[in-house]
């Protein structure tokens, strides 16, 4: 029998503003975890979990940690997976306060209701959004060069980006002057996006430029500080417990970079228990698994924050030899912006420094495809964003993933200067390498 036509029009029934979105991008895109590739290109810790993995962590049949037996070893995260995981939380917000709560900032304390917990910091930019902007008719603002998802949820929420770039004459800091003039005339901006350390400039953002966005007299809205980077920087930076002073201001932070557990998928934002409220109102109800959770617990224990800051420590020191030694190689330009952060972001130059080399987005290109495609050591092309020309972003890995990337982008920089490195597809190799989100 055939078939009865359908009217179903996709074109038409899908929302114009999805029809157009460009897609997240992300670094797996192009070059898979397979084993042999030396990953530089995601800013994940390659130095591995946070945890001490010697700890029973398990659920149990009374949730985590908690069963009325005691399982052995090899069922940890299994018992109890029957059940729904808690929606509220409350043990895992308790820890993840306790971490931020420095007295750096405030002599207020943090407390769980202080909290919204997510599906990696991504459910937080686009709940933040739902919350607070009205589609088609509002806007968010954004500071580019910054994280891509920021624009990517605000097309999707069909919301109007806003740009007010940071001072690349100054190290990237934030223009809370022309910030604070948009908002004056737009009472539509509702929500203010500042990553700090910033993705991919490595730059901590001072919290007086903050202040003075937050201090507008008229402008009503929301400014939302990123800090998914911030256990790399100085101790004290993090401005978490701020929110506590601040009534519009939202602090996220994630598990998936310092903690080195971006698998588990773990993101906070830190306000107001006013705004935490209608952001936890808004969630799906149990958005956090049982075992994401169990996991993120594990890694506030003093055991495994001992893991943490000793893995830490090592990318420290592995910045510490990138910023040593990087420049000495031929085709090396400027680090850009800081080095606040565990990756840094640098020039390449289309010829030695000796010769009069300047930074050149074809030879970025060149050799961000010459080190993936024949070396395995895959980086990121950056030089289509503000103030970034002829950069790569390069993520601090392991002691030996860095000497392997110092030898290898030396060879690429010879060849390329020898005319031995072909460039393939030009511009379409540049768009797709600079549409990457993470």
């Amino acid at each position: 029998m055939a078939l009865t036509k359908s009217a179903f029009d996709l074109s038409k029934c899908a929302r114009p503003n999805i029809l157009s979105l460009q897609p997240y991008r992300c670094a797996r895109d192009d070059y898979k975890d397979d084993g042999t590739n030396i990953l530089l290109d995601a800013n994940e810790n390659a130095y591995g979990p946070g945890l001490n993995l010697k700890a029973n962590v398990f659920v149990g049949r009374n949730g985590i940690n908690g069963s009325e037996s005691s399982p052995t070893p090899d069922t940890k995260l299994l018992l109890g997976l029957n059940r729904y995981p808690d929606p509220h939380q409350i043990e895992l917000k308790k820890l993840l306060c306790n971490l931020r709560n420095t007295h750096t900032h405030t002599t207020k304390i943090l407390r769980p209701e202080n909290l919204f917990v997510g599906v990696g910091s991504d459910e937080a930019i686009d709940a933040i959004l739902r919350c607070f902007c009205i589609p088609g008719r509002d806007k968010i603002l954004t500071c580019p060069p910054t994280y891509g998802m920021y624009a990517v949820s605000a097309q999707i929420n069909d919301l109007e980006v806003v740009k007010v770039p940071l001072d690349t004459s100054n190290a990237f800091s934030l223009r809370s002057e022309a910030i604070s003039e948009k908002l004056a005339l737009d009472p539509h901006i509702k929500v203010v996006y500042v990553c700090s350390p910033g993705n991919p400039t490595a730059n901590l953002i001072s919290k007086y430029a903050i202040q003075k966005v937050l201090e507008h007299p008229t402008w009503n809205g929301i400014v939302v500080v990123d800090e998914a980077y911030i256990d790399f920087a100085s101790e004290g930076s993090s401005l978490a417990e701020w929110v506590t002073e601040w009534p519009n201001l939202i602090v996220m932070q994630t598990l998936s970079k310092a903690f080195g557990l971006a698998g588990i998928r773990l993101g906070t934002a830190f306000t107001s228990p006013e705004i935490a409220a209608l952001l936890n109102n808004l969630k799906a109800p149990y958005n956090i698994s049982t075992i994401t959770s169990a996991l993120a617990c594990q890694a506030m224990q003093p055991d495994s924050l001992e893991v943490m800051r000793s893995n830490r420590s090592k990318i420290l020191k592995q910045r510490e030899k990138l910023l040593a030694e990087l420049p000495n190689i031929p085709g090396i330009g400027r680090f850009l912006g800081g080095a606040e952060s565990n990756f840094l972001l640098v020039e390449i130059l289309d010829k030695p420094r000796k010769d009069g080399g300047t930074p050149n987005n074809e030879t970025a290109l060149a050799v961000y495809e010459g080190l993936a495609e024949n070396k395995g050591v895959v980086v990121r092309f950056r030089g289509k964003e503000p103030g970034c020309y002829g950069c790569l972003r390069i993520t601090v890995g392991t002691e030996e993933e860095v000497d392997k990337f110092l030898e290898e982008i030396r060879t690429v920089l010879e060849e390329y200067f020898e005319g031995k490195l072909d460039m393939n597809n030009g511009l379409e190799d540049e768009k797709i390498a600079n549409d990457i989100v993470a």
